[in-house]
C-alpha cells in the first residue's frame, strides 16, 4: 500500500479535483484506491457524490454528523474500517469527511503523540488497498501535518497562474522538517493544473516548474476545463460525467503515467 499526500497551502490549484480524478482514473485500471477527505469542507466527498444522500448543507457542526467520517478516526479513535465507504467507481473507496472536522485541531493539540494519528490508523487498516491518496486542506496546521507525516510520497499542484510558486518554499520547508519524524516522506511529483494555452504566462509557469524540479514534473498537464469544474455540483467524477471531455482525457493519461511511476 502506497500513501500519496496532496498539498499546497495555496487554495484553489486544483487538490481535490485531482485527487478525486486521479483516483477514480487509477480505480478504473484495476486498482484499489482509497481517498480521504481530510479537508473540514468536505468537496472531495460531496464530489464524489457521498455527502448529497446527507443533505449535507442542511446540519452544522453543532449537530451531530449523520455518517462517520474521518473525525471519528482521529478524535475517537474508530478504525477505519468502520468509516471507509464505497463510491460509484469499481475499485474507489473514501473515508469522508466533515464539518466537525473544522474543530480536530483545536481537539488535537493536547493528544500525546497527535501528529501520527492518522499515521496509526492506516497502519491498522488491514485491506487490500493498493493506493491511499489524501486530500489536504489549504493550509499546514496539524491535519496536513498528520497527512505529511503518514505519507510516503508527496503530491503538488501547482496552478499555471501568476502566484503558482508562491508559499511552495514554506510547504518545502514544512516537508524538510516533517521527515525527523518521517524519514521515507519524498517528493513525488508536480502536477501542472489549470493551464491555458491562450496565454503566454501559463507556458512561462510551466517552463519555470519544470526547470525548478526537473524529473519531478509530471508531463501531462491538466488543462482548464469546464467540465472538470462542473462534475463536482453534480457528486460526480469526470470519467462519469463527461469522459470524452479534455479534462478527463488529461486526468487519464495521468493516471497512466502515475502507475508507471510508483509500481
Amino acid at each position: 500500500m502506497k500513501i500519496f499526500v496532496i498539498a499546497n497551502q495555496k487554495g484553489g490549484v486544483g487538490k481535490t479535483t485531482t485527487a478525486m480524478n486521479l483516483g477514480a482514473n487509477l480505480a478504473l485500471t484495476g486498482k484499489k484506491v482509497l481517498l480521504v477527505d481530510l479537508d473540514p469542507q468536505a468537496n472531495l466527498s460531496s464530489g464524489v457524490g457521498f455527502t448529497k444522500a446527507f443533505k449535507a448543507d442542511s446540519w452544522d457542526e453543532n449537530q451531530p454528523s449523520p455518517y462517520k467520517s474521518i473525525y471519528d478516526v482521529l478524535i475517537n479513535n474508530d478504525p477505519i474500517s468502520q468509516v471507509f465507504v464505497s463510491t460509484n467507481t469499481p475499485n474507489l473507496f473514501l473515508i469522508p469527511s466533515n464539518l466537525s472536522l473544522a474543530g480536530a485541531e483545536i481537539e488535537m493539540v493536547n493528544v500525546l503523540a497527535r501528529e501520527t494519528l492518522l499515521k496509526k490508523a492506516l497502519e491498522n487498516f488491514n485491506q487490500q488497498i493498493d493506493y491511499v491518496i489524501i486530500d489536504c486542506p489549504p493550509s499546514l496546521g496539524l491535519l496536513t501535518i498528520n497527512a505529511l507525516n503518514a505519507s510516503d510520497y508527496l503530491i503538488v499542484p501547482i496552478q499555471c497562474e501568476y502566484f503558482a510558486l508562491e508559499g511552495l518554499g514554506q510547504l518545502l520547508r514544512t516537508v524538510d522538517l516533517i521527515k525527523g519524524i518521517n524519514p521515507k516522506l519524498a517528493i513525488g511529483g508536480i502536477i501542472l493544473t489549470m493551464f491555458d494555452s491562450r496565454t503566454k504566462l501559463a507556458e512561462q509557469v510551466v517552463n519555470d516548474v519544470k526547470e525548478f524540479f526537473k524529473e519531478k514534473v509530471f508531463t501531462t498537464i491538466v488543462p482548464r476545463n469546464v467540465r472538470l469544474s462542473e462534475a463536482p455540483s453534480h457528486g460526480k467524477t469526470i470519467e462519469e460525467y463527461d469522459p470524452k471531455s479534455t479534462g478527463a482525457l488529461a486526468y487519464k493519461r495521468l493516471a497512466e503515467e502515475f502507475i508507471e511511476r510508483f509500481n
